[in-house]
């Protein structure tokens, strides 16, 4: 898994963990963090969640093959 790929995952999870703590507790976290969901900063995280799930989208119609090759070549470097 490429780091572009990491990252990308990285955030679609934050993204889940929050959409996660608003259905449970009606609490958003970026929101809270970033100073209301109409902040410049709360919109770019929104923003980069958003295209992180896009991106993502390729993990799901990558060959399996292609992504167990990946990890056995990451495991044979450690």
């Amino acid at each position: 898994m490429s780091g572009l790929q990491r990252f990308a995952l990285a955030l679609v999870i934050i993204g889940a963990v929050n959409w996660g703590l608003i259905g449970f507790f009606q609490f958003d976290l970026v929101a809270a963090i970033f100073g209301g969901q109409d902040a410049v900063l709360a919109r770019i995280v929104y923003g980069l969640v958003g295209l992180s799930g896009l991106y993502c989208l390729t993990l799901l119609f990558k060959p399996s093959e292609e992504l167990s090759r990946e990890g056995h070549t990451e495991h044979n470097r450690v």
